[in-house]
């Protein structure tokens, strides 16, 4: 498979384009992503609920991650692409199997970084809060 362009970035979001492989492994659909701001679905089911009987923590970071992607590439031109440089997710409460809905918002946009957030909400409840820096990179055409 060939890497998404901005552009395509930019389809799925507008629902003219399939997502990518790891949206729907994960579950993850995408419902609004324009001028710096994503929202989506996560539907988390039995196969990401971990020992404890909760999903696992890593799967929540992932699915932010997927949403803080079509934040970013809200914002970027066709000749951009990005690449994550950190991650980091705080916890406030389990989340169960079913819907959560996934924010996530361009907090500042330079030349070559980006500072990232998200939250996850389920039942009304934030469930995790995750920031990241995110690397852009202009290639050349």
């Amino acid at each position: 498979m060939e890497p998404f362009t901005i552009r395509d970035f930019k389809q799925v979001a507008n629902h003219n384009r399939p997502p990518p492989a790891c949206d729907t492994h994960m579950n993850v659909t995408v419902q609004l992503a324009e001028q710096g701001k994503s929202t989506g679905i996560w539907s988390p089911d039995e196969r990401f609920v971990n020992g404890n009987g909760v999903v696992m923590g890593g799967f929540l970071s992932g699915a932010t991650d997927i949403l803080m992607a079509y934040a970013l590439a809200s914002t970027l031109e066709d000749n951009q692409s990005f690449a994550s440089v950190d991650l980091h997710t705080t916890f406030h409460r389990p989340i169960f199997p079913g819907n959560v809905t996934v924010n996530a918002e361009v907090e500042k946009l330079g030349k070559k970084m980006a500072y990232v957030t998200g939250e996850l909400w389920q039942n009304d409840k934030k469930a995790a809060s995750t920031v990241s820096s995110i690397f852009i990179q202009t290639n050349q055409q």
